[in-house]
C-alpha cells in the first residue's frame, strides 16, 4: 500500500499533497513488465495523476490523464478516483534508451515532447471537462505543472520521482503537488520558492526515510501547515466481467456479429493485463439482446 497525505498552510492560501508510491510503481512494473525507462514515465504519471485524483470535490468524480508526444513509449494513460487510487498503462512497455549524461533515465526522451497532455475529469455532470495543454518535456512532472498553469490558471508545483534498481524493480517512487490559491500573499510565495529551492528530489527524500507526511510539511515550511487527509492509496482496476461485456454490447451490430465468428473471444484488460472469454454462444446473445434493442428503439 502507498500513502497520500494533503496539507494546507494555516492561512489556507497554499494546499500540498504528496505521495509515496513505490508500491503503486512496483504494481505497474509486475503488471507491464515494463523496462526501466519506461517504468519510470509510466509511475510518474500515474502518481501525477493521483495526486490530480485526489484533489477532486466528491467521491465519485475520477480523472484520466493522457500523454502521448511522439516518442517510442507512444501513447500513456492514467485513471485516479479520488481517493488517489490509479490504474495505466503504456503503448510500448520495452523501451531502450542510452541514460542521460548525469546517469539518469531520459524519461523526456521515451516520452517525446512533441505532443500534448489531457486531462478529463470526470464530476458526475452531464459532460466532462476536458483540459489540454502541449508537453513542455516530456518529463510529465513539468507537463502537469504547465498543464495547471495554462489550461486551469493555477499555480502549481509538481515534483515526480521513480527510482529503478538495476534488476528493474522499483526502489522508491513519490511526489507532490503544491498549488496556491488565488489571495495567496507575497510573503506565503516567498517562503514556499524557498522550500522548493532547497528540497532534494522526491526520491532522495524518500531514500532518506520521509514521510509523504513529511514531505509534504517540508514544502509548507514556515506556514504552520496541517494535515487535512491521510490515506492508504494503492494501484486499483475496477475491470469486471459484467464491465466488459457492457463494452461488447455497446459495439455495432457488426463488430459483434464478426466476434461471433471465433469460437472464443478473449479480452483483456489494458490496466490489469486480466484477460476475459466469451464463448460464441454468449456473443451471440448479445447480439440478440442488441437486436431487440434495436428493434424496440425503431418502435
Amino acid at each position: 500500500m502507498g500513502r497520500i497525505v494533503r496539507t494546507i498552510s494555516a492561512d489556507a492560501s497554499a494546499v500540498c499533497s504528496a505521495i509515496d508510491g513505490t508500491d503503486i510503481v512496483a504494481e505497474i512494473e509486475r503488471i507491464h513488465r515494463t523496462s526501466a525507462v519506461a517504468t519510470a514515465a509510466l509511475g510518474r504519471l500515474a502518481l501525477g495523476t493521483s495526486l490530480i485524483g485526489f484533489g477532486l470535490k466528491d467521491k465519485d468524480d475520477s480523472v484520466t490523464v493522457r500523454v502521448n508526444g511522439g516518442g517510442p513509449i507512444g501513447g500513456m494513460t492514467a485513471v485516479s478516483d479520488s481517493f488517489g487510487n490509479v490504474k495505466a498503462y503504456c503503448d510500448e512497455s520495452i523501451v531502450e534508451l542510452p541514460l542521460k549524461p548525469n546517469g539518469k533515465l531520459d524519461v523526456g526522451a521515451a516520452v517525446g515532447s512533441s505532443g500534448s497532455i489531457t486531462v478529463i475529469k470526470d464530476l458526475s455532470l452531464k459532460e466532462p471537462y476536458v483540459g489540454q495543454t502541449e508537453l513542455v518535456s516530456g518529463e510529465i512532472a513539468e507537463d502537469i505543472t504547465n498543464y495547471f498553469a495554462v489550461s486551469e490558471q493555477v499555480p502549481t508545483v509538481c515534483a515526480l520521482g521513480v527510482l529503478v534498481n538495476p534488476d528493474l524493480t522499483v526502489k522508491k517512487a513519490g511526489g507532490f503537488i503544491l498549488q496556491l490559491l488565488p489571495f495567496s500573499p507575497d510573503e506565503c510565495i516567498d517562503a514556499i520558492e524557498k522550500n522548493i529551492a532547497a528540497m532534494p528530489s522526491v526520491t532522495t527524500m524518500l531514500e532518506l526515510g520521509m514521510t509523504a507526511e513529511e514531505i509534504a510539511m517540508k514544502a509548507l515550511e514556515g506556514l504552520e501547515p496541517n494535515v487535512l487527509d491521510d490515506f492508504e492509496v494503492s494501484y486499483k482496476c475496477d475491470c469486471s466481467r459484467e464491465r466488459t461485456e457492457r463494452i461488447l454490447f455497446s459495439l455495432n451490430k457488426k463488430d459483434i456479429e464478426s466476434l461471433a465468428e471465433d469460437e472464443v473471444t478473449e479480452v483483456r484488460c489494458h490496466f490489469c493485463d486480466k484477460v476475459y472469454h466469451f464463448t460464441r454462444d454468449e456473443i451471440l446473445e448479445l447480439l440478440s439482446r442488441k437486436q431487440a434493442v434495436s428493434e424496440k428503439s425503431v418502435d
